[in-house]
């Protein structure tokens, strides 16, 4: 009886043991199962966390490129309006020097400038007309042979070319956005005084030329013989208009071509001579 009784205390501890091992094994299977979930949550929570901080990044990435944008136009605005109530144009003067050019031929002479940096030089028809022989001066006191390109009569307008590169084009600016009151410089060659700047004002604009048509700025800048062919400035150092003629026995009323016509005109020519435009539109 007793080693009956001892067999059956043996197989209850072993099922007890074996019935612990089971539910031992259960525990760590539910541990491992809630660990798992948790895991997951927290890499979920990680991803979406991460996408926030990134997209909380790039939107403040782009808005700080926002205000580099608007700081930069904020100071190119402040630049333009500096330069427009300055009444210093010598920087501008200095700098616009470069493009410009002395033309002297045979019968007469004038002004010209750079509107590309190959060479190619706009300047008024009536300083050439006749001429048989021509040459052209540059700021740093070169001579240079010139070539005629081809002219509009009626516009007043000569393109010529001089060879070499790298010459200081100037900026043509567009006329249309030109306010009557506005500063403005021509540099020119007046009465053989070369690369010579006097200042005034747009007096008015859309005035008839001789031509009869309404393309010109009214100016009170100074204009002698010489200045004919050079260019008008504004304050923000761009090529407006081209100083074409003045009112004989007035003191200071001027007049020059509209930058934007003159540039229609430039085209036309360069398409009838040169099969292309020079001057993007």
């Amino acid at each position: 009886m007793r080693v009956r009784t001892k067999k059956r205390w043996e197989s209850f501890i072993i099922l007890l043991l074996i019935l612990g091992l089971i539910a031992q094994a259960i525990a760590l299977y539910f541990i491992y199962e809630q660990m798992n979930a948790y895991f997951n949550f927290l890499h979920h929570e990680i991803i979406v966390r991460n996408r926030d901080l990134q997209s909380k990044i790039n939107a403040i990435t782009t808005s700080l490129s926002s205000v580099s944008s608007v700081q930069s136009s904020l100071q190119e605005e402040v630049g333009k309006i500096k330069a427009s109530v300055s009444s210093d144009f010598s920087d501008i003067i200095n700098m616009a020097t470069k493009g410009v050019v002395t033309i002297k031929t045979d019968v007469s002479q004038g002004t010209g400038f750079f509107i590309t940096n190959d060479g190619y030089i706009v300047t008024n028809y009536h300083i050439i007309e006749g001429a048989r022989a021509a040459a052209i001066f540059t700021y740093d006191s070169r001579q240079y042979p010139v070539k005629l390109i081809g002219s509009d009569v009626n516009m007043d307008i000569s393109l010529l070319k001089i060879e070499g590169d790298n010459f200081f084009s100037l900026k043509l600016g567009d006329s249309d956005d030109v306010k009557i009151g506005e500063k403005v410089v021509a540099i020119g060659n007046p009465f053989g005084l070369a690369f010579t700047a006097t200042e005034g004002i747009i007096s008015a604009r859309d005035r008839r030329g001789i031509n009869n048509l309404p393309y010109y700025f009214q100016t009170d800048v100074a204009l002698n013989p010489g200045n004919s062919g050079g260019p008008l400035i504004n304050a923000e150092g761009e090529v407006i208009g081209i100083n074409n003629f003045k009112v004989s026995g007035a003191d200071n009323i001027g007049f020059a071509l509209e930058i934007n016509y003159a540039i229609d005109s430039i085209n036309r020519i360069a398409l009838q001579t040169l099969n292309k435009t020079i001057i993007p539109t």
